[in-house]
């Protein structure tokens, strides 16, 4: 877990969220960092956008990978047929609306329930019987981050209900569902869904934990209580604390590696230690190991790093007061049982230069006795042999500075000259309460056992020179098939870190191609709906024009054919497929076509109502025919003439018949 300086305020949404209001998997838009080097004009240009986008409305899209960013706006801008960032820039300016369109444009809105079932199936057999074992009998919290139209809140919902009973549910369980898309959110906390979106959901947790209705599927009322949606940005906001599970799915794929980094530490900030984070099939948390570790790699479940607690100090009582002694005889004593006590070798030369003082240590190291003790240390052979001392010790009396001398080679004491010994002798000089010289401290100290240390390192040394003269050959060959595999190794890292890359890129995109094959499934849902109603007002037509008994011909503006019945087919021999699209006055028919000129040209001015006339013309057998023909111009509602029917049937022409 993060440090608490460093880390943002934990926030607890029960507090921001009081209205129990809640959210589902909407993901931030995507791609790839921008290419090194000096941006062109466009790129500037759709940098300002982004900025502009931060600064109007509070969405922050620079953490976000520009190449699916960029292609998403594009997508938008397309549908508004702009080309350019600059004009979408002013266009987003003077039209306020264009900005919820844009916002749903790029927060895509790809989820459903229980998605990818198989991590559905090990997060309700093999994560949470742990999680909860650990956690019980304390509340277990839940967050769903980028939760979009709320079915993956709701599917964590039923899984819990499914793991601990409805009743521990109710008591136990709150789930965090956020996301950025206000739409998003205020569709999720509606909890209906319809039999599309329904589909994936089993049919037993269909029949259980949802009220089928006019409107769709609504998630059972009493589980959803425990629910919670609201906004939260994961790139800037607090995150949520105290939470056992998080799901971010499909949600980091669209961040760039810095946003992906500081959203990763949120999330590990949210979670209690031991906390499981539940992730997308397009991510994979490659260089978070010091943050989370994986339970299933290939599922996609982590578990927070442990994080190590310093331990307490812990002060240690402070000493005791030594009572002061008041009997000065026992004081000397107790001194003098310790000097004589000290493992140390120590002799005092008092200022006239005699012997005063030797401790056991030191008769034992020098071969003194007690008899020499108030002789004068210059007739001893200890001021002369085996190393002259007595200029040391006239040079710390006069300087009134301690002397030492280093490794001493010492064939003193019982041991005799066979055996040498090496010791450190320092010189202290001693002054009492008024200042004055009081003699002279030598401390022996014997340092054989380190000289010997130093002896064999010292042959270890040559030993261990002699073998890396030996091996630096060899060191040479492996630093070189080192930097050999270290290149290779880099190579392989970035060709793992573009493979994850693309396999981000082709989530992103395959998610934007299910949404745009929603989007065209409901266009295609609609237009088969309009196909059928011109296919049945077709067949209502041609029932009607069939049961005349007489020829009815439909003309346009420019008198070409477009509707002629069975019965011009009958009498004038010509099929419908040859006569529909041919102009009038070019059918090779035994009506005298040209007699009908002034009625249609009439008709297309608009100068009267109907008109008929009486003509005389050749059936398809070659007969003759007396027919009464009628021409009414053809409107439609707004009073624009489109064309004429003309209506072909025998007999005479009722009187107010007009004749040509």
């Amino acid at each position: 877990m993060p440090d608490d300086s460093a880390a943002p305020d934990p926030v607890d949404l029960e507090d921001d969220i009081a209205d129990g209001s809640d959210d589902e998997d909407r993901s931030a838009p995507d791609d790839a960092d921008s290419s090194t080097g000096d941006p062109g004009p466009e790129d500037a240009a759709f940098e300002a956008l982004v900025a502009f986008l931060a600064e109007t409305r509070a969405f922050d899209f620079t953490g976000y990978k520009r190449p699916s960013l960029q292609r998403r706006v594009r997508h938008r801008m397309q549908t508004v047929g702009i080309t350019s960032f600059d004009v979408y820039h002013d266009y987003l300016q003077a039209n306020p609306d264009e900005f919820v369109a844009l916002f749903n444009t790029i927060l895509i809105n790809v989820t459903s329930f229980f998605r990818d079932r198989e991590s559905w199936e090990y997060l309700a057999d093999r994560v949470l019987p742990t999680l909860l074992h650990r956690s019980a009998p304390e509340p277990i919290r839940v967050w769903s981050a980028g939760c979009s139209a709320g079915q993956e809140a709701y599917s964590l919902a039923i899984v819990l209900a499914e793991a601990i009973g409805v009743e521990a549910f109710r008591e136990r369980v709150k789930i965090y569902a956020t996301d950025v898309d206000e739409d998003a959110l205020a569709y999720a906390r509606q909890a209906t869904y319809s039999d599309r979106e329904m589909a994936s959901v089993p049919a037993e947790f269909r029949d259980k934990y949802f009220d089928t209705g006019s409107s769709g599927a609504t998630f059972r009322p009493d589980l959803r209580r425990s629910v919670i949606f609201g906004r939260n940005d994961l790139t800037r906001d607090a995150p949520i604390s105290r939470i056992d599970l998080v799901t971010c799915r499909n949600t980091l794929m669209y961040l760039n590696a810095e946003t992906q980094a500081r959203v990763v530490g949120r999330l590990a900030f949210a979670l209690r230690p031991e906390g499981v984070l539940f992730l997308g099939k397009a991510e994979m948390l490659l260089n978070h190991a010091d943050t989370f570790q994986p339970i299933e790699l290939k599922r996609r479940f982590f578990r927070r790093a442990a994080t190590a607690v310093a331990e307490p100090l812990v002060l240690s009582p402070s000493h005791g007061v030594v009572p002061r002694r008041t009997s000065v005889d026992e004081l000397n004593l107790l001194r003098a049982h310790a000097l004589t006590a000290s493992t140390v070798a120590q002799l005092v030369v008092d200022a006239d230069g005699y012997l005063s003082v030797a401790n056991a240590r030191a008769l034992e190291l020098t071969g003194l006795s007690a008899r020499d003790i108030g002789r004068k240390f210059s007739d001893l052979d200890l001021s002369f042999r085996p190393v002259e001392l007595r200029p040391y010790l006239e040079s710390a009396r006069e300087s009134r500075s301690p002397r030492s001398l280093r490794d001493v080679a010492w064939n003193r004491g019982p041991s005799g000259p066979g055996s040498p010994r090496f010791v450190d002798i320092e010189f202290v000089p001693m002054q009492d309460e008024r200042g004055r010289s009081a003699g002279t401290l030598l401390v022996l100290t014997d340092v054989s056992r380190y000289q010997l240390v130093q002896d064999e390192l010292e042959q270890a040394t040559k030993q261990l020179q002699a073998a890396s003269e030996e091996l630096q050959s060899t060191n040479e060959e492996l630093e070189t098939t080192n930097e050999e595999l270290q290149s290779t190794v880099e190579e392989l890292e970035t060709t793992n870190e573009e493979l994850q890359s693309t396999n981000e890129e082709l989530e992103t995109m395959n998610e934007e191609l299910q949404s745009m094959n929603d989007e065209l499934q409901g266009a295609n849902d609609e237009l088969r709906e309009r196909s059928a109603e011109v296919a049945s007002l077709n067949t209502f037509m041609r029932s009607i024009l069939g049961s005349m008994n007489f020829a009815v011909v439909v003309v346009d503006r420019e008198l070409t054919v477009r509707v002629w019945n069975e019965l011009a087919e009958d009498l004038w021999g010509v099929r419908t497929d040859e006569a529909v699209g041919t102009h009038l006055l070019n059918l090779d028919i035994g009506l005298p076509v040209g007699e009908l000129r002034p009625l249609l040209r009439n008709a297309m001015a608009g100068d009267g109502g109907r008109a008929e006339m009486h003509v005389s013309a050749i059936n398809r057998r070659g007969r003759p025919v007396e027919l009464s023909v009628s021409v009414a111009p053809l409107e439609i509602p707004d009073d624009v003439q489109r064309g004429a029917l003309v209506v072909m049937r025998p007999g005479v022409p009722t009187a107010g018949g007009v004749a040509d």
